[in-house]
C-alpha cells in the first residue's frame, strides 16, 4: 500500500523525553514529504504551538491542533475546520472549575489563557532550560470575574479547555462531573491532564476530514501516537501505530508498535512503511 498521509502526535511521540526532535527523525520525515506524503502534526496543543513543530520539520502540510478542534493549512492560511466551545459551554466549565477550586486553562488557536501563575514560571523555566524554543501568546487571568469577561470576548475562538494536575485523586470528582456534561468531549493526553473540547471533536474525526479533503482512503493513512487522545486516529487509520512508550490501551488497539520516542520510533516506522528501509 502506498501511504499518502501521516498524522503524528508531538509529546511522547515525535519528541523524545528531552522534548527534542532528532536530526534523523526530521530527515526521514522530510524525505517522505518530498515523495508526496502529507506529514501532519496532530496534537492537543494550540495551533501556534503545533505550527512551530510543523515548521521545524520543514513541511507545508496542514496542522491538526487542540485534539482536532482546529485544522488549518499553512501555505494559504485556510482554516479547514473549527469547532469552538462557545460562551455558554465555556461558562459551564468555568462553573465546575470554581466549584472544585481548580485553576482554569482555556485556549484559542493562537492564545493561551491560564489561571495558575505557576504555569508562567514553568513556561519561562522551559525556555531557560532549552525545552521550549518557541514563544506563545499567554495571558494570566487572575479572577473568576475576569474569566467570565475573557470567555465572553473569545466565545467564537475558544476551542479547548484543560485541567493540569499532579494528584489524580484530587480531580476524580471534577472529571466525573465534566463527563456528565453532554456537550463535552473529555480525553487525556498524559497522566497529569484532562483535555476538554466540544462533543464529537477528536483527532480521528480530524484525520477523516483531511482524508476527505485529499480524497484519500483510510488504507492510505498512517497515524502515530502514544496517549488516549491519539486512540481515535489510531483506530481510524489504515495503519495505526503506537509508540513503545504508549499506554497499554493504545498499544492494544494499534496495528503496529514501533520503538519508543527515545529510540526514534517515528523515524523507524516511516522508514519501514514508506521509505522501505532505504534511509
Amino acid at each position: 500500500m502506498a501511504y499518502k498521509l501521516v498524522c503524528i502526535d508531538i509529546d511522547g511521540t515525535l519528541l523524545n523525553k528531552k522534548h527534542m526532535l532528532t536530526k534523523r527523525t526530521k530527515e526521514i520525515l522530510v524525505k517522505a514529504h518530498k515523495l508526496g506524503v502529507h506529514i501532519v502534526i496532530s496534537t492537543g496543543r494550540m495551533y501556534t504551538d503545533a505550527e512551530y513543530y510543523s515548521n521545524l520539520l520543514g513541511v507545508q502540510s496542514p496542522v491538526i491542533a487542540s485534539n482536532g478542534a482546529f485544522i488549518k493549512e499553512k501555505n494559504n492560511d485556510k482554516v479547514l475546520y473549527k469547532d469552538v466551545l462557545g460562551s455558554e459551554v465555556s461558562l459551564e466549565i468555568l462553573k465546575i472549575f470554581r466549584k472544585h477550586q481548580i485553576k482554569p486553562y482555556f485556549c484559542t488557536p493562537h492564545k493561551f489563557y491560564y489561571g495558575n501563575i505557576m504555569f508562567k514560571i514553568f513556561y519561562l523555566g522551559s525556555q531557560l532550560w532549552g525545552v521550549r524554543n518557541n514563544k506563545l501568546d499567554l495571558q494570566y487571568v487572575f479572577s473568576w470575574d475576569q474569566w467570565q469577561k475573557v470567555l465572553h470576548k473569545e466565545q467564537d475562538n475558544i476551542v479547548k479547555s484543560e485541567v493540569i494536575y499532579r494528584n489524580p485523586a484530587l480531580v476524580s470528582a471534577l472529571r466525573n462531573e465534566l463527563m456528565n456534561v453532554p456537550q463535552l468531549e473529555i480525553v487525556d493526553s498524559s497522566r497529569y491532564n484532562i483535555e476538554i473540547t466540544r462533543k464529537g471533536v477528536s483527532k480521528g474525526k480530524a484525520v477523516a476530514i483531511l482524508a476527505e479533503f485529499y480524497q484519500l482512503k483510510r488504507e492510505e493513512i498512517i497515524t502515530i501516537g502514544d496517549s488516549a487522545n491519539d486512540l481515535s486516529m489510531i483506530e481510524f487509520a489504515g495503519l495505526g501505530i503506537a509508540m513503545e512508550n504508549a499506554s497499554e490501551l493504545v498499544k492494544a488497539r494499534a496495528d503496529y508498535i514501533t520503538g519508543s520516542n527515545d529510540n526514534e520510533g517515528v523515524a523507524n516506522a516511516i522508514n519501514k512503511f514508506i521509505l522501505n528501509n532505504r534511509f
